[in-house]
């Protein structure tokens, strides 16, 4: 959902932002706290990029805690040690000798605090949130065409006059990893993820949040899998040339169950005669169980996350990723395993991506 996760990681993860940027110019350590010992006043911590610290507390060391998304320090409640648990973000201010820090100040963001923000924010992107590849770019905006299985629209991005403008970083699938940007660097072709107010037609959106990226999406056959390294050899069935697929920890992995992959089938690729949407030509509820037009996120969502280990070879797989320096490995963003109904030629045994994209390809 790659994608949903965008300003939803950042709130959880960038803990050296703008609350931090407040306080005097000292060394610090950001991560997740992996260990809390009372009695002899230390924690451990684990940064992103997977470096760990032991962090010994000063006798005067100070504890404070804000919400994630705080940007004033001064608003910050005190706490106590025993406030702080695993799983917590925290910053650690203080002096650094090599992976031990002797901390002077801890500033948190406790585990709870930052769920309900993702659940929050989460829910805020589903309700208005809009994803889509660039189809026009225009000096104050862009337009992108939104696939779903009922068929496909233009969408109007218009920025907001405080919006927050952010890129992926190439071979990075992190929203941390994302710089700050403008409008001016989105390209046709792009793919795009904004947030904000919609009109009633769904139209046009005035955003308050846009993310961009250059990405690319495969279907590949697996050749071999190394699952310690968290790779595999792919064979893209468009170039007919080996890959390596990486996965991370913020990539997306999930599994189409038969009957969701059958449905996409059954609205890409719809029997002779029938309409856009598999049904005959109503279009709205072939092969949907009596229900509106099946979206292929929501599909997408539902369908159960699983890992390397869950993979096999000569297994067919989709793979959105950003574009990276070399044409040949990739870093998965988003990898969807169970779909070869969708993506074999009906009437064959061909498999080919076509036109389908995943329309919730950006990591969020």
């Amino acid at each position: 959902m790659y994608t949903r996760r965008l300003a939803i990681l950042y709130l959880a993860v960038s803990v050296t932002g703008a609350v931090w940027a407040q306080a005097p110019a000292v060394q610090s350590a950001a991560g997740t706290v992996t260990k809390v010992d009372a009695d002899a006043r230390s924690l451990a911590l684990k940064a992103d990029a997977g470096q760990e610290y032991s962090v010994s507390l000063d006798p005067k060391a100070t504890f404070r805690r804000v919400a994630p998304g705080q940007t004033d320090l001064s608003k910050a409640e005190t706490i106590q040690l025993g406030d702080i648990s695993t799983g917590d973000r925290v910053l650690a201010r203080g002096k650094i000798d090599g992976q031990n820090v002797t901390a002077t100040l801890i500033v948190v963001m406790s585990q709870g605090d930052i769920a309900k923000k993702q659940d929050a924010e989460r829910a805020d992107w589903d309700k208005r949130g809009v994803t889509g590849l660039v189809s026009a770019v225009a000096p104050g905006s862009v337009t992108i065409t939104v696939k779903s299985l009922a068929g496909s629209k233009q969408v109007e991005i218009i920025p907001a006059a405080n919006a927050v403008v952010r890129r992926y970083a190439p071979d990075s699938v992190k929203f941390s990893d994302a710089k700050t940007s403008t409008l001016a660097d989105v390209k046709v072709g792009d793919q795009v993820r904004a947030r904000g107010d919609k009109t009633p037609d769904g139209a046009k959106v005035t955003a308050d949040e846009i993310v961009s990226g250059s990405f690319k999406t495969i279907a590949a056959v697996i050749l071999s899998i190394d699952a310690a390294a968290k790779t595999m050899q792919v064979r893209d069935l468009e170039t007919k040339k080996p890959m390596t697929v990486r996965i991370i920890q913020d990539s997306s992995m999930k599994k189409f169950q038969p009957q969701a992959a059958q449905l996409i089938a059954a609205r890409l690729h719809p029997p002779e005669g029938a309409g856009p949407g598999g049904g005959g030509g109503r279009g709205g509820r072939g092969g949907g169980g009596g229900r509106g037009p099946a979206d292929l996120q929501q599909l997408l969502d539902q369908s159960p996350a699983i890992t390397v280990a869950d993979l096999k070879t000569g297994d067919a797989i989709v793979v959105s990723s950003t574009v990276g320096a070399s044409a040949d490995k990739v870093t998965a963003i988003s990898l969807v395993a169970g779909v070869e109904p969708i993506i074999t030629k009906p009437g064959t045994q061909e498999m080919s991506l076509g036109d389908w994209n995943l329309a919730g390809g950006i990591a969020q």
